[in-house]
């Protein structure tokens, strides 16, 4: 069901006052510090079925790292009489209440407002207030849904592309279905973030910027203290100009709707579905609900490694508290582990009495390795033990597929002979807290993983409760080490299922190599190579083709296409190793975007000659000027 807020709002302009100092003016004023806006409390005063709101876009300043980091000059959205906040002020209505809200431009430049203006459309209404005019809009959302509301003070980006002073200027609206009651455990949450003016840090793709949820980047987000079986409901607005891989650990998520920040789609019973990684793009909103059913920590995060790992910026200082996190880690024995940026924290209390471990379980033995390569960065792999490739000076890459059994035990024994800490994620994987593969969070309490450091080893155990396509790879120095090898399949099957390689054909997708430069496109592979042999199917025969997409930091376009480029058609029925529902398991057009972390299985019955098709999908925003997106590789599929 397609929700719409609107088409028309009045706009009354209600005042004018003297101009506010210049806009461009940067000084640090600790008077008018912008504070974090957890989404929980709605704004303004609701009497007679109106809300009325009364709001201040005004310059203050910002600390996205903690208190102790480095500050930020940027606008900020503020309740009349209230500190500035980011986001700013939650709005948040049932269907049919009318709205009215004042906004007062302090900020001394114009202020074009997107999200409540007189017209709609995606990111296209617009209404422009000068310096020191306020003006009231007025609407009566019917619709329910994840709305949003920013503004902007250049006017030559556009909206998603802002990147300084004006990138926090960004709210929430929220329209709840009429007669209900508000979730109590309805979270939202909102990214956004800043990238220095620099004509470097502007073309760095991300490694520089600032990103946060909720006005805050990890190890400073909010931490969320749950108790086992509890049923959260959480919504996202993304404000970015580069999408966000949204990957939970340890659980699966159901996906109960998605907009663009002016329509929005309720999903039916019969359209949701399953998910552990979901793409968020530019101004789109989503809402998801998850139960977590094994006690611990555990994380949410953007899956691009620049946005979980700390700024490839020298200049910027880091946090006190984040050095102080640090020190905690290693005073535990934990080797250091860096996260940032677009991470969330959940801590699961027990309830009811934990599992017994399983008595037998299968011994598995994975080794970690690297080597340097020629160009003088570090090359990675994993090797079975005991295998040939264990004691080979190459490095394979992807690493074995390891083919496990649902409800069966396994007791993976990872040995680090590598030149670093490493760590190992089951991606995808229901498992318990500490194995799941986060140095110095995963586990409980003070039961915590640590990395497993150089010539060491450690052992991890799981039952994996369900057939599907899973992966594992890294989770330490992840821009180096997930775009250096380390990543391969995990197959889990049901009992008495056999494994044919023949029809049942796997798809991994990585990186030929790290990103050394900001903003560079890097080739990607196909189950390790640059340039892949043709594909040999046979007619009449359906074929399952396991797509996995665990690139570092860039999404990845997959088709098969028949003769005139025209897309061959094929099933999806399998969605990050959860079964689609049979509605959804429909034939529809082979072409893909999958983000890094996200898997997808498909059925295609091939009847002539295709194409497979792979690389980098169209950017939303053009790249900057000299830089040439690669075209796609082309892999001959030779059915016969």
């Amino acid at each position: 069901m397609k929700y719409a807020l609107p088409a028309t709002m009045a706009v009354v302009v209600t005042a004018s006052a003297l101009l506010t100092p210049r806009y461009a003016v940067g000084t640090v004023d600790t008077g008018s510090r912008i504070v974090s806006n957890d989404n929980r409390l709605p704004a303004g005063r609701l009497e007679s079925g109106v809300l009325t709101v009364r709001m201040e876009a005004r310059e203050g300043t910002w600390y996205p790292d903690g208190p102790d980091g480095a500050p930020r000059v940027v606008a900020a959205f503020a309740e009349e009489g209230k500190p500035l906040q980011n986001p700013g002020p939650l709005l948040r209505v049932v269907a049919g209440t009318e709205v009215r809200v004042t906004i007062r431009n302090s900020l001394g430049v114009p202020l074009t407002l997107h999200g409540l203006g007189k017209t709609r459309g995606i990111a296209a209404d617009s209404v422009t207030i000068e310096p020191g005019e306020a003006r009231e809009m007025r609407f009566t959302p019917t619709e329910p849904g994840t709305y949003w509301y920013a503004g902007r003070t250049d006017s030559v980006r556009r909206l998603y592309a802002r990147r300084g002073r004006d990138s926090q200027l960004n709210g929430v609206i929220v329209v709840d279905p009429s007669g209900t009651v508000a979730q109590p455990n309805d979270r939202i949450f909102l990214i956004s973030w800043w990238v220095p003016e620099a004509p470097a840090a502007a073309s760095a793709g991300g490694a520089g910027a600032t990103l946060v949820i909720n006005g805050l980047s990890w190890p400073h987000t909010e931490r969320f203290d749950v108790a086992q079986g509890d049923s959260l409901h959480w919504r996202w607005v993304s404000m970015t100009g580069p999408p966000h891989p949204m990957h939970l650990h340890g659980f699966y998520f159901r996906v109960d709707g998605k907009g663009n920040g002016t329509q929005y789609s309720v999903y039916t019973q019969a359209e949701r579905r399953l998910a552990v990684t979901e793409i968020i793009r530019p101004g789109e909103t989503m809402q998801i609900a998850w139960s977590p059913s094994k006690p611990g920590n555990w994380i949410f995060h953007c899956h691009l490694a620049r946005h979980m790992t700390p700024r490839a910026d020298p200049v910027e200082d880091r946090s006190r508290a984040a050095e102080t996190h640090t020190a905690h880690a290693t005073a535990q024995g934990v080797h250091q582990h860096e996260m940032a940026r677009l991470v969330l924290g959940i801590r699961v209390s027990p309830r009811g009495e934990p599992p017994k471990p399983a008595a037998d379980a299968r011994p598995i033995r994975l080794l970690i390795r690297s080597r340097p390569a020629s160009d003088g960065e570090m090359r990675y792999g994993y090797a079975l033990g005991g295998s040939p490739e264990a004691t080979d000076t190459v490095l394979r890459v992807p690493g074995p597929t390891l083919i496990l059994q649902k409800d069966e035990p396994v007791a993976i024994t990872v040995v680090n002979k590598s030149h670093e800490p490493a760590a190992v994620h089951w991606h995808g994987i229901e498992l318990e807290s500490f194995p799941d593969g986060v140095p110095g969070w995963s586990g409980f309490d003070k039961h915590l993983l640590p990395a497993i450091p150089a010539g060491d080893s450690i052992t991890v155990r799981f039952t994996p409760p369900r057939a599907g396509t899973f992966m594992y790879h890294s989770h330490f120095n992840e821009m180096q080490q997930i775009a250096s090898g380390l990543y391969g399949t995990i197959l889990v099957l049901d009992r008495g299922q056999r494994y044919d390689p023949e029809t049942d054909r796997v798809l991994l997708f990585s990186d030929s190599k790290p990103a050394v430069t900001p903003g560079t496109f890097v080739p990607a592979l196909l189950n390790g190579q640059a340039r892949p042999e043709p594909m040999q199917l046979r007619a009449g025969v359906t074929y399952r083709l396991r797509i996995i997409n665990i690139r570092s930091n860039n999404l990845l376009a997959v088709s098969l296409v028949g003769e005139g480029g025209k897309p061959a058609e094929w099933r999806l029925v399998a969605k990050d190793g959860a079964d689609l529902p049979p509605a959804q398991a429909v034939l529809r057009p082979a072409q893909l975007i999958l983000g890094p972390g996200e898997i997808y299985d498909y059925e295609i019955t091939p009847s002539g000659e295709l194409e497979l098709r792979f690389g980098f999908p169209r950017p939303l925003i053009p790249p900057p000027p000299g830089v040439v997106i690669p075209e796609p590789v082309v892999v001959a599929v030779q059915v016969r």
